[in-house]
């Protein structure tokens, strides 16, 4: 693993760095090393260490949240990386592309959604007549679970 202080900066990283630096509470970066998100070592005083490269996978994830990409999503396309490398601005490139057809995929299913409720006041439901989210005798049910009508696949 990476050693102390080469230059100006330290190669390695406490936890409560890394939390400063890239803006994430302690606790979200335990949760993103538990989801295999990024990796640490223990020191010989066994506490936690990050290599500085950290900040900059910290940075794609929390991007790549912003824009609603599942952290699934991101382990998976982290995982491509060559040995696990921080992602660089081609990768970026790379894992953007891909991430952008997900993301037409979510927003058109959303303006379906914003569409289709324009005439829904709820369930209760009033306009029986014209609801496309009306199921009468649970149909639907038979296909399996989940919304059916909203997101068709």
């Amino acid at each position: 693993m990476p050693q102390s202080n080469q230059g100006r900066f330290p190669r390695e990283l406490t936890v409560g760095e890394v939390a400063r630096r890239s803006g994430v509470a302690v606790s979200t970066l335990h949760f993103y090393e538990s989801k295999g998100l990024i990796k640490s070592w223990r020191n010989e005083g066994n506490q936690r260490r990050y290599a500085r490269e950290v900040l900059r996978r910290v940075a794609v994830i929390k991007v790549a949240q912003r824009t609603g990409i599942p952290l699934e999503s991101i382990r998976l396309a982290l995982q491509e990386l060559p040995d696990e490398r921080t992602p660089t601005a081609e990768d970026w490139a790379r894992l953007s592309k891909k991430w952008r057809a997900e993301l037409e995929d979510r927003i058109q299913r959303l303006m379906r959604l914003r569409d289709q409720l324009d005439g829904c006041i709820g369930c209760g439901c009033l306009s029986l007549g014209v609801c496309p989210l009306r199921n009468p005798w649970d149909k639907l049910g038979e296909e399996g679970p989940g919304p059916r009508l909203l997101d068709p696949q």
